[in-house]
């Protein structure tokens, strides 16, 4: 059975994730040290015993987001599952920086750095209030392109998130993201509703946020991934350090392909998904996009052993 790791993105975070797995592995709770030793400060505290409004700010649900994912990466391996256990990787948005440290082609406080400061970009690019997204459901990629496109009138409105067959996410200035609500239910969309967003990700308005990204990514060492990335903004597996920090830049203002990412996987013989930390918003996409995946989630210890369990048994 061909396998493939997938890491959550930002909506993904809870008070308390991964905690269970720092008090069982060792490993586990090396990665929010080595998370909390990289930002200067005790992000573990904040993801564990914090105010739930304090862990959803951008520039911290970002880094909380990928020391879940590596922590229950690390738990699998001290089961003896490792990467190699899966043919391919990808994440949703920052869940790629997830996917990549997963692989070893980033290190685990290169990534903590690196989403603070993607996080802090996206968060400044666009005044709060000025900025916004929607998602729009039961509508196909092409139909909500033309929703975006008619509301526009001269703002920026675009499809952010191909996320599944019937969740497509568009961004842009708020007051055309407002528009496209009303057109999107006018064209017969089953729900269409603005998100608790605090900026308007995936969309030309983040240019700021990719110029800093790219000064960043400049700046922090690539290597090779262990297992190829199924990056957001091509759909395809790629695994050349050059290219993925090119990508990484791109896919600040581009949109998440996720649904594409899926098919191509699928396309590519992969029939079991698992997804690696926070939640379970990746495998109910996943279901979506192909009926016949197999889908297991692992977010606690008693998770990481039942997986490796499957593949012992």
């Amino acid at each position: 059975m061909t396998r493939a790791f997938i890491f959550p993105g930002q909506g993904a975070q809870s008070i308390g994730m991964g905690r269970d797995l720092a008090e069982t592995y060792p490993q586990a709770r090396a990665v929010f040290d080595e998370v909390d030793d990289a930002l200067g400060e005790k992000l573990s505290d904040m993801i564990w015993e914090g105010e739930i409004a304090d862990l959803t700010l951008t520039a911290n649900a970002q880094p909380a987001l990928m020391a879940t994912s590596i922590a229950a990466m690390r738990a699998l391996e001290a089961e003896g599952v490792s990467i190699d256990a899966a043919s391919y990787v990808a994440g949703h948005s920052l869940g790629e920086y997830s996917a990549l440290t997963a692989a070893g082609a980033l290190t685990v406080g290169d990534a903590a750095k690196l989403l603070r400061a993607r996080g802090n970009a996206m968060q400044a690019a666009v005044p709060v209030g000025e900025g916004a997204m929607a998602a729009v459901l039961g509508l196909d990629l092409e139909a909500v392109r033309a929703v975006a496109k008619q509301a526009a009138q001269g703002e920026v409105c675009a499809a952010a998130n191909d996320n599944d067959p019937a969740q497509v996410v568009i961004s842009g200035s708020k007051a055309a993201v407002e528009r496209a609500v009303v057109i999107a239910k006018e064209a017969g969309a089953k729900r269409a509703l603005l998100l608790p967003v605090s900026a308007p990700f995936h969309c030309s308005l983040m240019e700021p946020a990719a110029q800093a990204m790219a000064q960043a990514l400049e700046a922090t060492h690539i290597d090779t991934p262990k297992v190829p990335v199924v990056a957001n903004v091509v759909a395809e597996a790629i695994d050349d350090p050059a290219v993925i920090r090119s990508l990484l830049v791109d896919q600040i203002c581009g949109s998440v392909r996720w649904r594409e990412s899926v098919e191509w996987m699928v396309a590519h013989e992969v029939t079991e998904f698992w997804e690696v930390g926070a939640g379970k918003a990746l495998s109910g996409m996943v279901k979506r996009i192909h009926r016949g995946a197999v889908l297991r989630n692992i977010g606690t210890a008693a998770d990481a052993k039942a997986a490796a369990d499957s593949l012992n048994g």
